[in-house]
């Protein structure tokens, strides 16, 4: 197995990735800011290295810094957690060149998947199914009318290099440096659905269900579950047979998340995320597998040693992001923690690495942590998670946790009756507040 692991991250998932690295026995590198300083993962690590003031070019993305901490503490490995230069191909190859292993996919893939366009045209041949609309870039103006036509108004215009749905040509070149646009057919009140995969890198692959990640606000996730209330078992099994064939046709190498859009029983493709995913969790109380543990194992080179008759979903899961926001507004709420107290109880989890008198820096994204929640039905899950919001404190700056505390108790919710533009409408609503 590695000799250490160092971890290129801050926060919850920066703390995830040293617990499995100490469960399997292998020593771990905290790397962090000067703002990070006092945060959890830097205490629990076995070694830490600052790597820079506060700005994320100047740290958590700076990859000369990062090279040298890897040289300086020995480490033969990087786990990249989510965001940063998780999905950084380059970053991937310098490692490798370096000779210290990435945890994560082959770089090819990585540059593969981050290119909309590429990655629906690989899509498509593998068997995904995918939105309707244009095969590549479109090249001019009379071209996309004449293909919104085919497939039916209203069309959205994305960048190949972006995200989003409002993004043009001249926006794209000014934000990516590529002026690439391709075209998509809109849909009108979809769920996003995932599907979580790993894969050994050697043609083994298997999937781990769905998580519906359609409750969304500005495109952000805010809240997550497994299994999805709009899928049937015969649904789960056939998109997720399809998604882990395709994995195993592309050798694909750890974990990753083929992400679609779900509307009148049809998926369609939307991305694929070459990292681990925030909302993760909620897999791991459903599925007993631990996809941290799993990426570091395939990482160093090991079979997959999991059928896809071994996997056994049990329960259900919701996670919750709890971010540092102002619950009706979401403006960022930085400062220090006067008070905390987590929820505990059968089948509750927290992901966090906040802690009572811990100040929450203005430098990065604001989540708090994550509060995941298991039970053996939807009802009883819902339940549990009542109760344990109720029992969240977090006292000194604002949180999210009211709006949470509001949307289990929507009979929307309830129901499980939502779609991607469920969470906007409600806040527009007033609901919130009453």
């Amino acid at each position: 197995m590695f000799d250490k692991i160092l971890i290129a991250n801050r926060g919850e998932i920066a703390l995830r990735g040293l617990r499995a690295g100490k469960e399997l026995g292998i020593p771990t590198v905290a790397v962090h800011s000067t703002a990070d300083a006092d945060a959890m993962h830097v205490r629990l690590a076995d070694e830490s290295v600052c790597i820079g003031p506060p700005p994320a070019r100047d740290s958590y993305l700076n990859i000369p810094a990062l090279l040298a901490a890897c040289e300086i503490t020995g480490a033969d490995a990087v786990h990249p957690g989510y965001g940063f230069l998780s999905e950084n191909a380059r970053f991937a190859e310098i490692l490798g060149e370096h000779g210290v292993q990435f945890i994560g996919p082959k770089p090819e893939h990585i540059r593969l998947m981050g290119d909309k366009i590429e990655a629906k045209r690989t899509a498509r041949r593998l068997g995904i199914p995918t939105v309707p609309g244009s095969d590549g870039a479109i090249a001019s103006e009379g071209q996309a009318q004449t293909l919104a036509r085919e497939v039916g108004y209203p069309v959205l215009v994305k960048a190949s290099a972006g995200g989003g749905g409002r993004t043009a040509r001249a926006e794209a070149k000014a934000a990516f440096g590529d002026d690439a646009v391709y075209l998509e057919k809109y849909l009108q009140q979809p769920r996003h659905i995932e599907i979580q995969v790993l894969g050994d890198g050697q043609g083994r692959a298997i999937h781990l269900g769905e998580r519906d990640c359609s409750l969304q606000r500005r495109h952000q996730k805010v809240l997550e579950e497994s299994p999805s209330p709009a899928l049937n078992t015969a649904e789960r099994d056939a998109i997720g047979e399809i998604v882990a064939k395709a994995a195993r046709e592309l050798k694909y190498l750890g974990v990753g998340t083929v992400e679609f859009l779900y509307e009148d029983g049809r998926f369609y493709f939307i991305e694929m995320n070459t990292r681990i995913q925030v909302e993760h969790p909620v897999t791991e109380m459903i599925t007993d597998i631990d996809l941290i543990l799993e990426q570091i194992r395939i990482a160093y080179g090991a079979e997959l040693t999991i059928a896809q008759k071994d996997v056994k979903f049990h329960g259900h899961a919701i996670e919750c992001r709890i971010n540092a926001e102002n619950p009706v507004s979401f403006r960022p709420s930085p400062g220090k923690i006067v008070h905390y107290h987590p929820p505990g109880g059968m089948g509750v989890r927290i992901d966090s690495a906040v802690y009572q008198g811990y100040s929450i820096p203005p430098h990065y994204d604001s989540l708090l942590g994550k509060l995941i929640v298991h039970g053996k039905s939807r009802a009883e899950c819902l339940m549990r998670l009542k109760r344990a919001l109720d029992e969240f404190v977090v006292d000194g700056i604002e949180t999210t946790l009211p709006l949470f505390r509001a949307l289990v108790r929507d009979k929307d919710i309830l129901d499980g009756s939502y779609h991607i533009h469920w969470l906007e409408e409600f806040l527009a609503s007033g609901r919130m507040a009453e």
